[in-house]
């Protein structure tokens, strides 16, 4: 097997411990290709937000072995300008390179250690307003799931450090790799990271006149002309009733949803043949290979033979998923 990849999770003092477990298993799902351990910054128990604290097995000295570091979110009330005591001297001792990823309220850590200046960054919605506040140098993303700064990820509230660690192995592995992992975690295999923070959206109660079936309709029939018209017609709905509840369910239009889910299975297309980009537009809908890299490039900012070279181990620079890939 490939060199096996050292993921270190930092746990602070009032850490959630959903998301201090996540790592581990999104990471751990991906057939060893991954080590995670779990660090405190002085080796001592842990206090989480509810009424447990936990024992780690390493102290600080991990930190410099990493690869990446992910900082779970902790609760709110423990957010401070300041790093929290430790944290400092851990973080200053990094190996240069290491990749940075933190979670919700995890970035407010990288922001006070000065690691986000001048970086596009996000974190939950809740907090964008303190956190805008207390580090104007950072520019902050409060509308999106994720951000791919490169060596710096930053993601939002909970599910969203499901989708920023699922994002880190299909950059290391592929699609595949990231789609079976997904598949044992039971989670979707791909939210990107301009999508809206939903939560931000009053999600209303699944019905039976949902759009649902117009979607999973239109997912089967990708690579055919797809009208706002034939989605309603197979929803049995007028036009403008189709277009409001599915706006309601999915946080976005019709329209650009049928993009994004085009631009997605392009990009599996990419990672997983050899096919060319007139053929692929043609599979997932697009009118030909000048409007699949249009798509493309507005949503990632890379072309498709780009695009392709990154996920084949080309070492160029890494796909960015700012708040300006919003699709």
């Amino acid at each position: 097997m490939a060199h096996i990849q050292r993921v270190v999770v930092l746990a602070i003092d009032g850490v959630y411990p959903f998301e201090l477990g996540i790592p581990s298993r999104v990471f751990g799902a991906a057939d060893g290709r991954y080590e995670v351990l779990t660090c405190s910054v002085d080796g001592n128990p842990v206090r989480t937000d509810s009424d447990f604290s936990i024992t780690v097995e390493h102290g600080p000295e991990v930190l410099r072995t990493a690869e990446t570091i992910v900082i779970p979110p902790f609760t709110a009330t423990a957010a401070t300008r300041e790093v929290p005591p430790g944290v400092a001297q851990a973080l200053a001792s990094l190996t240069p390179g290491t990749r940075l990823v933190s979670i919700c309220t995890g970035a407010f850590v990288l922001a006070a250690a000065g690691l986000l200046d001048g970086r596009p960054a996000t974190t939950h919605w809740a907090a964008a307003d303190i956190f805008r506040s207390w580090f104007p140098q950072v520019a902050l993303g409060p509308d999106v799931l994720f951000i791919d700064d490169g060596d710096v990820l930053t993601s939002a509230g909970a599910a969203s450090g499901l989708d920023v660690c699922l994002h880190l192995i299909r950059k290391d592995h592929g699609s595949e790799v990231a789609n079976q992992v997904a598949r044992m975690c039971v989670f979707p295999p791909w939210r990107d990271g301009g999508q809206a923070q939903y939560i931000q959206h009053i999600v209303p109660e699944t019905t039976l006149n949902g759009t649902a079936a117009a979607r999973e309709w239109a997912l089967e029939n990708l690579h055919q002309p797809i009208a706002l018209a034939d989605l309603a017609e197979h929803n049995h709905m007028s036009v403008r009733t189709f277009a409001r509840r599915f706006t309601e369910e999915v946080g976005m239009s019709p329209g650009r949803w049928l993009i994004q889910q085009r631009i997605d299975r392009a990009r599996h297309f990419l990672e997983s043949t050899d096919l060319p980009v007139d053929e692929i537009a043609g599979q997932v809908g697009f009118a030909g290979g000048t409007s699949l890299r249009e798509h493309l490039n507005a949503a990632i900012g890379v072309s498709p033979l780009a695009y392709r070279r990154i996920f084949r181990g080309d070492p160029s620079p890494a796909v960015r998923t700012t708040a300006a890939s919003a699709m």
